[in-house]
């Protein structure tokens, strides 16, 4: 195998791959969040912050807004205390939070549900969103001037069968309604000095998803009761929103279509072209598509897992691979500092990173340089990927093998490879500087990322 990569052929910018869900905190201790900003994390989307049912303080539209039947037009009816704690804390690390209006999943929501219903008055419910987006962008009742781009309309709202999910209760055409009052609303009140998005879809995981769909559907699978399964309704509605965006009777403006998957990243490329190519069906070609809830532990996301070296690879893999698809960012899920079976970057106990964060360190390097190089892999590619960035002085160079130990030959083209510094991720080197020399030759483990910096390299542009 052979891997190519010319410092000098700039193929296009680094996009912001290493974005997070909830930021690591602790009741009002941000200490961590110095670990955001050293990996230059570019978003921390705002959904289930801070446990169940937003831990009655943070984000969710019932616990910035309590009492539904309010003036919303008046400041004394919002309670932004701990919120604006936590977003100032954000933006001071130098992170753009990502803005879900909605509420937390009730998991239990079988037992008893609080606030997962179906807002009984959409134009009033748009109208508290505005009131959101203007204390934090605007300046409104002793806001800020956060200048946050994105902002989402609910998360995972497909229900299946009963019209109930942990997330919504309420039909489709509820949902649909909602973002249709929302999108506009906000787009009257705000224009393009932000975007407005969702639904923060659940994901497509049909068995044999095309990427090259058209639209069209074919064989599609029903159970003994003739319902439609549970993958394939996940697919429809996904449609059925589309058309009901783009209808003339209830066109609304989208500027992102959110979504998510727990999948590896040969999945998560396929779901990508698939949206793509169905958003360009129905005319919507500027639209950008951000996957941001994913993670790719597997075995029914044992916590074991969170701290192996598989699982850093894992996500270094989603983090290439996805920076060469249409997708323009991503969010993992997630940074919280708590025990979460999702909690896969930091350790709860030590305060510490698991090896899971050093691909974002090193992916957030990549970004500050800010320009994506030529790179070419001659051979067998699957379980290999490769990004090189530049700023026209300095360049970085990263690779990761998820599968068996590979011996590759470099071809380094206008780099001065003399003070390279070669770090790896694997069984052998957990995130260490090895100081071994760089030739033409490398090793990869099984499972492994390796960084190579070039810190003084032969200025190229």
């Amino acid at each position: 195998m052979k891997i190519t990569a010319d410092f000098k052929r700039i193929t296009g910018r680094i996009k912001p791959m290493h974005g997070v869900g909830q930021p690591p905190f602790y009741g009002s201790n941000f200490s961590m969040f110095k670990y955001l900003t050293g990996a230059h994390i570019p978003y921390s989307r705002l959904h289930d912050v801070g446990g169940w049912l937003g831990g009655n303080l943070y984000v969710d539209i019932p616990n910035l807004f309590r009492d539904f039947d309010a003036d919303e037009n008046d400041p004394a009816n919002y309670d932004f205390a701990f919120t604006d704690r936590l977003l100032k804390a954000i933006c001071d690390a130098g992170v753009e939070p990502f803005f879900r209006l909605g509420v937390t999943i009730e998991n239990s929501y079988e037992l008893k549900s609080y606030r997962i219903f179906a807002p009984t008055d959409p134009e009033k419910w748009a109208r508290i969103c505005e009131h959101v987006v203007r204390h934090y962008n605007e300046g409104w009742a002793n806001g800020f001037h956060m200048g946050i781009t994105y902002w989402e309309i609910w998360n995972e709202p497909e229900v299946y069968k009963d019209d109930r999910c942990g997330m919504w209760i309420g039909s489709k055409e509820q949902y649909f309604t909602l973002y249709e009052v929302t999108a506009n609303h906000l787009k009257k009140c705000f224009g393009d000095s932000i975007r407005i998005g969702g639904y923060a879809s659940t994901g497509f995981y049909r068995r044999g998803i095309d990427p090259n769909c058209d639209g069209n559907f074919v064989n599609l699978h029903y159970d003994a009761n003739g319902i439609l399964e549970r993958f394939e309704y996940d697919v429809v509605y996904f449609h059925d929103f589309l058309k009901w965006i783009t209808s003339d009777e209830h066109r609304a403006p989208i500027d992102f279509f959110s979504w998510h998957t727990y999948t590896d990243v040969r999945a998560a490329v396929v779901k990508s072209r698939y949206i793509r190519k169905v958003l360009s069906h129905y005319g919507l070609d500027h639209v950008e598509d951000i996957l941001d809830e994913w993670n790719t532990t597997p075995d029914g996301y044992r916590p074991c897992e969170r701290s192996t070296v598989g699982a850093a690879v894992r996500a270094a893999a989603m983090l290439l691979g996805m920076q060469k698809t249409d997708t323009s960012v991503l969010c993992y899920y997630d940074a919280r500092l708590g025990p979460s079976v999702y909690g896969g970057m930091f350790n709860p106990d030590t305060r510490t990173p698991y090896l899971t964060y050093y691909p974002f360190l090193s992916f957030g390097t990549a970004y500050t340089l800010g320009r994506e190089v030529f790179t070419e892999i001659d051979g067998e590619t699957q379980d290999v990927y490769v990004l090189g960035a530049t700023d026209g002085n300095c360049h970085i160079l990263l690779l990761v093998n998820d599968g068996e130990e590979k011996e590759v030959t470099l071809d380094l083209q206008n780099a001065d490879t003399k003070y390279a510094r070669v770090t790896r991720l694997d069984e052998e080197y957990p995130y260490r500087y090895t100081g071994e020399a760089l030739s033409d030759r490398i090793r990869l483990p099984k499972g492994s990322f390796v960084e190579i910096l070039f810190p003084r390299g032969k200025k190229t542009v």
